[in-house]
């Protein structure tokens, strides 16, 4: 798990590298940014009454228990509230920027090299990719926050049971969706890259928990959303055995042990 994290926490040097390209990077983040945390704020202030209305039968009870199963109900509220708006800003922000991305991904294949790209996409072939995933992201971001709901209705352990399971799974989906550049410029199917990341889930896992967490950080999640989408673009890379710096020409150590190395003849396979 700590080498995914190392790998996306490696995408802030891209900002000292391209600050202009990672800047625009933000835009999008930002403003996605900023609607999402407005409905959070709004939210804040709702779920209190939801809560109420959704339990009319607590009205007769004692009110400690009234008010601790409404508490517990407005938490739960709250924490899939959370994991919703992460996934949701993650979906929309990549399908508003996501020409913009799909840039920060190539600069880094250059950089590395080690592949030969398939031919990149014009500007609206982009924003429909971008779209597209956006749609499949926010049916997750909604399965998920249900899930995350129940889990937090759980009584004394379900706020805390409900932020870990947000992490675990919103970890996986943003694993998902952010390498869908580089796997695209190797021309991989879905079916392909989710083998491809299911081949070391744990180093998936690090590096998904810890783009989810960056996220969760409002002023953080507008500088670590390009910053994710260099790290999982590194991710994709380390997977297929490719360099992942520009000293990484050479074979890997674990490629050295086992002879293992990037092979050319599928798109999809993956080193271990």
């Amino acid at each position: 798990m700590l080498a995914g994290a190392g790998l996306l926490l490696r995408g802030f040097g891209t900002w000292a590298r391209r600050p202009g390209l990672m800047a625009l990077g933000a835009v999008p983040a930002l403003i996605v940014g900023l609607a999402m945390l407005a409905l959070l704020v709004v939210l804040s202030f709702q779920v209190g009454g939801w809560a109420a209305a959704l339990t009319p039968f607590a009205d007769t009870w004692d009110a400690v228990w009234a008010d601790l199963l409404r508490g517990a109900l407005a938490l739960g509220i709250l924490v899939g509230a959370v994991v919703l708006c992460v996934l949701t800003f993650a979906a929309i922000t990549l399908a508003v920027g996501d020409p913009f991305y799909e840039r920060i991904s190539r600069s880094v294949e250059r950089r590395l090299g080690g592949f030969a790209p398939v031919e990149e996409r014009g500007f609206w072939a982009s924003l429909a990719r971008g779209l597209r995933d956006a749609a499949v992201l926010i049916g997750m971001a909604i399965g998920t926050a249900v899930v995350v709901f129940l889990v937090g209705l759980v009584p004394l352990v379900g706020t805390v049971l409900g932020l870990v399971t947000g992490a675990v799974l919103g970890g996986r989906a943003l694993a998902r969706e952010l390498t869908g550049y580089a796997g695209d410029a190797r021309g991989l199917t879905l079916a392909e890259r989710r083998a491809l990341l299911r081949s070391r889930p744990w180093r998936t896992l690090g590096f998904g928990m810890v783009a989810y967490l960056l996220l969760l950080v409002p002023g953080v999640a507008v500088v670590a959303t390009p910053v994710a989408v260099v790290g999982a673009t590194l991710l994709v890379r380390d997977l297929r055995g490719e360099p992942i710096s520009e000293r990484g020409t050479e074979p890997r150590p674990d490629q050295r042990r086992t002879g293992a190395g990037p092979r050319t003849d599928d798109p999809g396979a993956a080193v271990s």
